[in-house]
């Protein structure tokens, strides 16, 4: 009880006290004191309701909830307690609902501030000092050690590392951090240790500006909501105007009261919530996450659709895509060793490789004297035969000459007993569900569909053309995506 009465007191409060002065009223016998209880309830409940109003119409707010108010007022004055109190309670209920579903809506947020950088290593006369993010300048030279979050946006200054962006590209495939990359904050760091300069201190950093997104997509308000302040600007008159009318006819104040609780607007109140609340749920029931009740209500009218591309039209994680042998070695050859050596990996591609291997062979074959440089490549004998795997110039290391790696794909290198024999490339794959709901989306009248991604433009490409997407827009960052929905 005590969580619901801090986190929605009015409602709760007021439908208490409807329910005990019922009792009081019906169950004991007392309606006198049924009826003080009813006051209490409707000065506790409809109080604050009718100030929070007359703020709304200082401000030039006028709202749907302003008949609720004059019902409220008028029942107070003519004593109709009970009347009064239960406008109050669909009042409050109304709005608590409203928050409710846009607290489930928007629960990504809370998410998104979790996992915010708090602190970074900063590194002043060879010493190592961890600091609030917030103390991080321009120019500061910061510690990332494996598995640390980028504090700020900067670029590396010496080291070499996987880097994980997929929190703010989107982009399952980890990017290779050498000197002169740029990182994004909130990106993790995987492997080797990394010596950051920060270009920006963490307010104007790319982490803070997606915070900042969120943010204001939960700010928004439904349309129907919209749409129901704009109606409520010529509502209101026409009831006070039938008001009136009933004081002519009748002169009895009653009949003033029986208009405004009649005309206050509980579908206004109380549909909309609702219903955001029923399409979030059951989108959540489908594997969809809403994010604001905008979205649910304007789904149904849709002529475009926009989507992004890892995790949502792909599986978000890599896969083994093609397998190019060299020096007359079989693709599963290739694979079988690669395989053997990667299964003892902790590397995203290592993984990538061994779950390749073992869907494609029946078994993989033990490997002695394995060796892992973090960031770089994994080495181990193989039946004899020693094999050294992942990037071009881990195997030059080892004496493998290795051809420059193609610009458009993520590439593992295989060498075995000192020569190049393949490479491995990389891909996220489409989920097999996507063509059909392209052709579904056509028949509920989507005239256009839009691809958005953080990945590069031949990559992108390649994955709408399977998916039957024609309009593509490729290396956006978050804010970016918004610009494109929006413009």
């Amino acid at each position: 009880m005590r969580r619901p009465l801090r986190v929605y007191p009015l409602p709760v409060l007021v439908g208490g006290g409807l329910v005990t002065g019922l009792a009081a009223r019906f169950s004991f016998g007392s309606p006198q004191v049924g009826q003080w209880i009813f006051l209490v309830t409707l000065v506790a409940g409809g109080g604050p309701l009718v100030v929070q109003t007359l703020r709304g119409m200082a401000r030039g707010r006028f709202a749907a909830d302003i008949v609720a108010m004059l019902a409220i007022l008028t029942a107070l004055a003519l004593g109709q307690y009970f009347a009064g109190a239960v406008i109050a309670l669909m009042q409050s209920g109304g709005e608590a609902l409203e928050r409710y579903a846009m607290g489930r809506a928007s629960s990504s947020l809370e998410v998104l501030l979790a996992r915010a950088p708090k602190s970074g290593r900063r590194i002043v006369a060879g010493q190592v000092t961890e600091v609030p993010v917030g103390d991080i300048r321009s120019g500061d030279l910061l510690l990332l050690r494996p598995g640390d979050l980028v504090p700020v946006d900067g670029e590396v200054a010496s080291g070499t590392s996987g880097v994980d962006q997929s929190a703010l590209t989107g982009e399952p495939l980890p990017i290779r951090a050498v000197p002169g990359v740029t990182l994004l904050s909130g990106s993790v760091n995987l492997e080797g240790a990394l010596e950051m300069r920060a270009l920006r201190a963490a307010e104007h950093s790319q982490y803070q500006q997606i915070v900042r997104l969120v943010e204001q997509a939960r700010r928004e308000k439904p349309p129907i909501q919209r749409l129901a302040d704009r109606f409520a600007v010529w509502f209101t008159p026409v009831t006070l105007g039938m008001c009136a009318v009933a004081w002519l006819l009748t002169h009895d104040a009653a009949s003033v009261l029986a208009v405004l609780v009649v005309a206050t607007p509980c579908p206004l109140i109380l549909a909309t919530p609702i219903a955001v609340i029923a399409g979030i749920s059951r989108a959540a029931n489908l594997g969809v996450i809403v994010k604001t009740g905008a979205a649910i209500e304007q789904v149904g009218r849709a002529r475009a659709v926009v989507f992004d591309k890892t995790g949502t039209l792909t599986l978000g994680h890599p896969t083994v895509e093609r397998i190019e042998v060299t020096n007359g070695v079989p693709p599963d050859e290739v694979l079988r060793l690669a395989a053997a050596v990667e299964q003892l990996s902790s590397h995203h591609l290592g993984q990538a490789i061994a779950d390749a291997g073992r869907q494609r062979l029946e078994r993989l074959p033990p490997v002695t004297g394995f060796a892992e440089t973090p960031g770089a490549g994994v080495s181990a004998a193989v039946a004899g035969r020693s094999v050294a795997v992942r990037s071009a110039a881990y195997l030059v290391g080892r004496g493998v000459t290795v051809a420059p790696e193609p610009d458009d794909h993520t590439t593992a290198y295989v060498g075995v007993d000192g020569r190049l024999v393949g490479r491995i490339e990389f891909a996220d794959r489409l989920r097999h569900q996507v063509p059909s709901l392209m052709q579904r989306l056509a028949v509920l009248g989507v005239e256009e569909t839009v691809m958005l991604s953080g990945d590069r433009q031949s990559s992108a490409e390649a994955i709408a053309a399977q998916a039957g997407i024609r309009t593509v827009r490729a290396d956006l960052l978050p804010a970016a995506k918004v610009a494109a929905c929006r413009s």
